[in-house]
């Protein structure tokens, strides 16, 4: 017995197509053992198929991804306020936003996404508080992982 649970926690078993187990060159009878996935701690998702087998999922937001993400969550504020003002979904605009530092990094990276998205003809990134004063600006949306940044749309 002492053999098989060595085997079993190194990893020296397998199932064939029938359903035999065998651990350490050991064949096991049903009720000798529980076949179990168990998934290490970390970022990650699990579900179980129907037919046999499972799905994981790495679930880790990278830099690129939660810059990929803030730039979605521009697009969609930038259309809201398109709806806000009366635009055509197909009409060109102008695009200003204002944001940190970090938001304008995002959206510089996916800068042609968001224009494209947008139909902006052009887009220009500003700082925080540059569109503080100006009556055309949005109030402050929140992107991303909670940064504010303030939309100018011109036709």
């Amino acid at each position: 017995m002492q053999a098989v649970i060595k085997a079993s926690k190194s990893g020296d078993w397998s199932a064939d197509s029938l359903g035999v187990v065998t651990c350490g060159g050991h064949v096991l009878e049903p009720g000798e053992y529980t076949i179990e996935t168990v998934v290490a701690d970390g970022p990650g998702a699990t579900a179980a198929l129907p037919g046999g087998g499972f799905i994981l999922l790495d679930t880790e937001v990278t830099p690129e991804l939660a810059a990929e993400g803030l730039a979605r969550d521009v697009i969609r504020a930038v259309q809201q306020a398109r709806r806000s003002a009366g635009l055509e979904v197909s009409d060109r605009i102008g695009l200003t936003i204002a944001g940190s530092p970090a938001a304008r990094a995002a959206m510089q990276a996916h800068r042609e996404l968001i224009s494209a998205e947008t139909l902006a003809t052009g887009l220009e990134l500003a700082e925080a508080g540059q569109l503080d004063d100006d009556p055309a600006a949005t109030a402050p949306v929140t992107v991303g992982d909670g940064e504010p940044v303030r939309i100018r749309i011109t036709r």
